[in-house]
């Protein structure tokens, strides 16, 4: 199976941007330290770390579509997707029970892996449809944008984006706006990579450093999104003890 190394050493820049933005909040969380977080660099660093994890996710899934229709009908296609999709949304359900008996005032309710394993299954239609995916992420992200600042009297769609006033979560990726993301990262998949084929022209770096180390990381980034965390704080808990 064809893999660009482009795209997973991007996609290992993210995971490093997030382990360290992650460190910083568990510093912060769990050994008392003051790092702003909420604005300038480092809430930079945390948001690009979240929008390149995610629109990367897109591009991704415009790979994996070319490469299964190779070898499968439209339907057996689908049904890949949807076991996907399924397990990286069961991983998510895992982080929410294990938040909510560990923290059940922060617990994570719609995270990332939550997002991006419903983003599996609802994304299929819009794979092979590259303006729609456009046309459908920027007005997703609009509307996204636009409930930021609205607070509803309810909880039943946190996962879409509404929420209540009180709501605070450790992790919070609603599929408004981010669903958005995805599309976009579609849209450019299928640009950058038409059939699943680089549409331009890059010398392979794939084994020189520190394009190599990158691209390892990327290939496992969803198994380091999984652990980092646990191995993170019990890390700096033990810094802080």
């Amino acid at each position: 199976m064809q893999r660009f190394f482009e795209v997973d050493a991007l996609r290992g820049i993210a995971v490093i941007a997030m382990v360290c933005f992650h460190t910083l909040f568990d510093l912060n969380f769990f050994a008392g330290y003051d790092f702003n977080l909420q604005d300038g660099a480092l809430f930079a660093l945390g948001r690009f770390a979240a929008i390149a994890f995610v629109f990367l996710a897109g591009v991704s899934l415009t790979l994996s579509y070319n490469r299964a229709r190779k070898l499968l009908n439209g339907w057996r296609v689908f049904q890949k997707f949807f076991v996907r999709g399924v397990k990286i949304l069961i991983l998510g359900l895992l982080i929410t029970a294990v938040t909510f008996f560990l923290f059940p005032q922060e617990f994570i309710v719609f995270g990332v892996l939550h997002l991006i394993g419903v983003s599996v299954i609802f994304a299929f239609p819009f794979i092979p449809r590259k303006r729609l995916a456009l046309f459908s992420g920027v007005l997703l992200i609009f509307a996204g944008l636009i409930l930021q600042g609205l607070y509803f009297d309810f909880n039943y769609l946190l996962w879409l984006g509404f929420k209540p006033a009180a709501f605070y979560t450790f992790d919070y990726f609603p599929l408004l706006p981010w669903f958005g993301v995805v599309l976009l990262g579609i849209f450019a998949g299928n640009l950058f990579y038409p059939h699943g084929k680089r549409g331009f022209s890059l010398p392979d770096l794939s084994s020189a450093q520190p394009f190599s180390f990158l691209a390892a990381l990327g290939r496992k980034s969803l198994l380091i999104y999984f652990l980092h965390q646990p191995v993170l704080v019990a890390a700096v808990l033990l810094f802080a003890a």
